[in-house]
């Protein structure tokens, strides 16, 4: 995980992140849907039908993780909470963390996600830890980006399988494609006309309100720290996350 953590720290440009265990999002892959009354769950709210892939990158575009199969119609928050690494805890390991976008909520329990705080910021301290925390979470973004190139007939139109069949080809892609960079046999993501929403609808896992309300005090110290002085960072840097 050293090594990990060490590679968003360069990321973000800041030793504040060299606890970041992965980025995670949310990927639409198109598809086409069943015929009614399933239709209707599968379009999204870009209006096309997708099935998500979940995933967490490391900070070279390896997938850590990925969760694939929820209906385009389900939020990203509630895709994660449906996920057996949200359910499970599995992942990431204590004292270390995700990030993710607005899209998700900020929790410390039952595993620790930090997200950007909402625009508009109430100050600098806010403003500096968004900048650093989206140069080390895009790094999913540019995955999701490098998988959809080298495999541009899955991703770049509709899959023409039965939608319960798509998962299994999705994941054969992302395995594929984390064998392709350990052999260097990689393609250069293309530039791509959708522009991220970075401030889009904070998400809201229920039931717990006391989950998020632990992960804004947990994201409060962390952009603290990314404030902080030098030598008052590294002693930040110790702060027990359990």
């Amino acid at each position: 995980m050293e090594e990990v953590g060490a590679g968003f720290a360069r990321l973000a440009g800041h030793e504040a992140f060299r606890c970041v265990a992965g980025a995670i999002d949310g990927c639409h892959v198109s598809v086409l849907p069943p015929a009614e009354p399933q239709k209707k769950c599968y379009f999204n709210r870009k209006l096309f039908p997708s099935v998500v892939l979940q995933g967490v990158c490391d900070s070279k575009e390896t997938f850590l993780d990925i969760y694939i199969g929820n209906t385009g119609s389900v939020h990203d928050a509630l895709v994660l909470q449906r996920s057996p690494m949200y359910k499970e805890s599995l992942y990431p390991p204590a004292g270390f963390f995700l990030l993710g976008d607005g899209g998700y909520p900020c929790l410390q329990h039952p595993l620790t996600l930090m997200t950007p705080y909402r625009q508009p910021v109430a100050g600098q301290v806010e403003a500096r830890f968004n900048k650093h925390h989206a140069k080390a979470r895009n790094i999913i973004e540019r995955t999701f980006g490098m998988l959809k190139t080298s495999w541009r007939a899955i991703f770049l139109r509709a899959l023409e399988i039965r939608p319960l069949f798509a998962p299994k080809v999705i994941a054969a892609c992302c395995i594929l494609h984390n064998l392709c960079l350990s052999t260097d046999d990689i393609l250069e993501e293309e530039e791509e006309e959708e522009l991220h929403d970075e401030d889009e609808d904070r998400g809201n896992v229920p039931d717990d309100e006391d989950r998020e309300f632990s992960g804004n005090n947990f994201l409060a110290r962390l952009a603290a720290q990314v404030s902080a002085p030098g030598e008052l960072s590294a002693c930040l840097r110790e702060h027990d996350y359990d």
